[in-house]
């Protein structure tokens, strides 16, 4: 998978090289790259903003470098066909199902805006472009962030530990929560491992009796009890 992303701030994305991202970089897995949009400016301030026509406060991330940074980029691409993101709070909830699908997609590019946004052009061109496999704006949350910048590192993270090869036991995504099938609507149960005695508490009994319907069927009702408790919506 190739992975893109487009920001003013490169060094935000310096994260993208540790623990299983890194890895899978380092194994040739995922061809990743950060560019800063501030290459594709061509005045002495490098500027990237403008105010926002009908006034209001902040500003506007302008449309020419964003269209000078991204027609770059597809032109690296050869034949292939990226899908642009864009994190931004008034976007389609990202989930697990979502990120499932970009799984199987053969290039993402993530375009990070920052103060009040990226001018709305940007997304209708690129939607209009049959070059392009589509155009998604998509939220973490409901709540607002400086940037895009850590929504682009949580999801790539969770998409990058679905591909193959990137996790050590590739079970561990089948039973996280939110996984496809009977856990889609769960969440997980809690988890242990040794001491089987630690400042006064003890592992539950089943989870040492070797008896693995009966671990099944005790993770299985402390998921549905914990979905309950938690996440109530879920249900």
């Amino acid at each position: 998978m190739r992975i893109d992303v487009v920001s003013i701030f490169p060094a935000y994305l310096e994260a993208l090289s540790l623990s299983l991202v890194g890895k899978a970089v380092e194994a040739g897995v995922i061809s990743l790259a950060v560019h800063d949009l501030r290459d594709a400016t061509h005045d002495r301030h490098r500027t990237v903003d403008d105010t926002p026509y009908g006034g209001g406060p902040g500003m506007v991330m302008s449309p020419e470098p964003w269209g000078e940074s991204l027609d770059a980029l597809r032109a690296s691409g050869g034949e292939a066909a990226p899908v642009l993101v864009i994190p931004t709070p008034s976007g389609v909830r990202f989930d697990q199902a979502m990120a499932d699908d970009w799984s199987a997609a053969g290039w993402l590019v993530f375009a990070c805006g920052r103060y009040e946004g990226i001018d709305a052009r940007v997304a209708d061109h690129y939607r209009e472009r049959s070059d392009w496999a589509g155009v998604l704006e998509v939220s973490i949350g409901d709540y607002v962030l400086a940037g895009g910048e850590a929504a682009a590192l949580v999801m790539i993270e969770a998409v990058a530990r679905l591909l193959p090869g990137v996790l050590g036991n590739e079970v561990s995504a089948r039973e996280d929560s939110f996984a496809a099938g009977e856990m889609s609507r769960r969440v997980e149960g809690p988890i242990y491992t040794k001491p089987p005695t630690w400042r006064g508490l003890d592992v539950p009994d089943v989870l040492m009796s070797g008896h693995h319907g009966r671990i099944a069927q005790w993770r299985r009702e402390q998921s549905e009890e914990r979905t309950r408790r938690m996440r109530p919506d879920l249900g």
